[in-house]
């Protein structure tokens, strides 16, 4: 249904709800989180816009260190990078199978890789956060 004269498009609950292809859960008269949810829709648009990206030093380090990276394991990190940014971390470190990223939260940035075999010391500085994904 469009109002007359608006200025934008508005819908009615049902075409947004035919939209969006299913109705809600429902408990006792309440909402429930799901896939469809509010928050995992904004998440997943923001996701979207903002895809993570790697500096040319982090793309540089998984070339030479032969790491391949899948669309798998790039949804793992964005997810983890997402994890991140809710708990209000600036420069995380996010441990994923063998493999270590510096990752910065607020550029939406991988700032490099490495292996296991690559970091014996298993020291990592400036992070103020970590993440196990």
């Amino acid at each position: 249904m469009n109002i007359q004269n608006a200025p934008y498009p508005s819908q009615s609950i049902t075409e947004v709800r035919d939209y969006l292809g299913k109705e809600p859960a429902r408990v006792q008269g309440t909402t429930q989180p799901d896939a469809g949810s509010f928050k995992a829709v904004l998440q997943k648009v923001q996701n979207e816009q903002h895809p993570l990206r790697f500096s040319r030093h982090a793309t540089n380090r998984l070339q030479t260190r032969g790491i391949e990276m899948n669309e798998e394991m790039i949804e793992r990190l964005q997810n983890a990078k997402t994890q991140a940014k809710e708990k209000g971390i600036n420069e995380s470190l996010i441990l994923m199978d063998d493999m270590a990223f510096i990752v910065n939260v607020k550029n939406n940035t991988v700032v490099t890789a490495m292996g296991r075999e690559e970091n014996e010391s298993s020291i990592f500085t400036n992070i103020d956060g970590a993440v196990i994904a």
